[in-house]
């Protein structure tokens, strides 16, 4: 008996904007060439592996990023790296997940300099056991919504 392989999803605009694909997008296998997971590059890129300006996939990375690993200035996802990062680990200028580590910390775990959550530790800290006067200056100015 003969094995049919699943063919994935390719799409990819004929517009261009500085020599990328305005929307590129690649699901799933390629047999044809060779690929076990779909390879997305453009300014909007929707893949397995997804590369643009506006990343959406399983490992995405642009200047916006969402995706189960998420690298970007603005990254969210199950792993998060970025400049804001969001997700279940956080590591950015600015993050914030379930654990948080940066320059500015939110989160379950948080490690920062400033650091907001339950279990939280930097040098101004507002967690169930220590609250900053400077910390809740800083989170109250800052993220008035997190009052």
């Amino acid at each position: 008996m003969e094995q049919q392989m699943y063919r994935g999803v390719r799409k990819r605009s004929t517009k261009t904007f500085c020599g990328l694909p305005i929307i590129d997008v690649a699901l799933g296998p390629d047999p044809e060439n060779n690929e076990i997971r779909g390879h997305a590059h453009g300014i909007i890129a929707i893949g397995d592996m997804a590369k643009g300006w506006i990343a959406i996939g399983g490992l995405a990375r642009g200047g916006l990023a969402i995706g189960g690993v998420a690298l970007g200035a603005v990254s969210v996802g199950g792993f998060s790296l970025g400049l804001l990062a969001l997700g279940g680990l956080a590591i950015g200028g600015i993050a914030v997940g379930g654990g948080a580590i940066g320059l500015v910390a939110i989160g379950g775990g948080a490690f920062g300099y400033y650091a907001l959550g339950g279990g939280a530790f930097g040098k101004h800290v507002i967690s169930g056991m220590q609250h900053s006067p400077e910390a809740i200056d800083f989170f109250s100015r800052w993220f008035p919504f997190l009052r």
